[in-house]
């Protein structure tokens, strides 16, 4: 009887110890799985309104590796200049719930609605670049857009002087940072009272409305004394129909993003300058404020842009004027451009 009792008591103590092994097993499951889902990754999304400014690509390129670097994985769509691509583009990473949004702007307000969706859902919004009115988004990083068009007229009339004749061809309307190029430009402009004698408006940034402005309206043209572009791919354009007119060099023409054709044409003397924007280090500080955001963490801005509706947090890095003077210091020393590729192998 009491060999059965003995077996009785070591079986519990057995059963006993299993339970025990069986939780300390649950428990270093459970810890495990905390610790997997406290490492998860961040996942950005980014929507692009096209890759046909050369700049994009680069940016796109600096941007997630600096991400990776901290942490986060890039969802990059492209919406190739279609508005309701790029809304849909927005939607679908709301859908997936990603941790935060980046988007270069097609139209600063038809996707305002998208915007809104995202912000409804928790997701921080950074506009890069370009801004979404009255969105109230939680980041809009770019360049001074008013310096530029100062530096931009600044060159333009110390080369052309004073009252004289401007012609103006300039980015679409959709585009809010064209209309604060144009304030900067206006601002130099009237202390040299220039006249605008004609304008043109290329929408989707499309070169070849460029082009075509200058070919129908030569006449017009010919008496102008300078030309701003609004940026280089539409300075190129300009300057191709100019040629065909042999009026290149002839006609001060400007242009910004320091493009390496841009580059190319202010050694051989048809563009008088361009405005260099270190855009490397626009990708990189807009990584680096996005995974703060996405993480939660506060932003240290003070500055605020007033979109229309909100003051919201603001980062201006400051433009570069380049010219044939600078150019080796500004855009090569950097390491924007090589000089082989520039001076086209001197």
């Amino acid at each position: 009887m009491q060999g059965r009792y003995k077996r009785t008591a070591i079986l519990l103590v057995l059963f006993l110890l299993l339970l025990s092994f069986a939780g300390c097993a649950g428990t270093e499951s459970k810890t495990e799985h905390e610790v997997e889902v406290s490492d998860d990754h961040i996942e950005i999304g980014m929507s692009f309104d096209s890759f046909v400014i050369e700049r994009w690509q680069r940016e796109r390129d600096v941007f997630i590796a600096t991400a990776k670097e901290l942490g986060a994985e890039v969802n990059v769509q492209t919406a190739n200049g279609e508005v309701e691509e790029q809304i849909k583009q927005i939607e679908y990473f709301v859908e997936k719930d990603v941790d935060l949004i980046v988007v270069v702007p097609i139209d600063a307000y038809k996707i305002q609605g998208a915007i809104g969706k995202a912000k409804r859902a928790g997701i921080p919004v950074v506009c890069y670049d370009r801004v979404v009115r009255s969105a109230n988004t939680d980041l809009f990083i770019s360049f001074d857009n008013e310096a530029v068009g100062r530096l931009m007229a600044q060159e333009l009339f110390a080369a052309a002087g004073r009252d004289t004749n401007v012609i103006m061809i300039c980015g679409p309307e959709s585009d809010y940072n064209t209309d604060m190029v144009e304030d900067g430009f206006e601002q130099i402009m009237q202390n040299y009272r220039g006249n605008v004698i004609g304008s043109c408006r290329c929408e989707n940034w499309k070169a070849e409305i460029a082009y075509d402005y200058v070919s129908e309206n030569i006449d017009l043209v010919e008496q102008a004394d300078l030309i701003m572009c609004g940026n280089d791919s539409l300075a190129g354009e300009t300057i191709r129909a100019l040629a065909e007119r042999r009026l290149a060099g002839k006609i001060p023409v400007c242009g910004q993003d320091a493009d390496l054709e841009a580059c190319q044409r202010i050694v051989e003397g048809t563009q008088l300058m361009t405005v260099y924007k270190p855009v490397e280090k626009l990708a990189r500080t807009a990584a680096e404020y996005s995974v703060k955001l996405a993480k939660g963490e506060k932003l240290d801005i003070t500055t605020t842009y007033y979109d229309g509706a909100y003051d919201i947090p603001y980062v201006a890095l400051e433009p570069i004027c380049v010219t044939a003077e600078n150019l080796d210091e500004a855009v090569i020393s950097s390491g924007f451009h090589l000089r082989e590729d520039v001076y086209l192998g001197e």
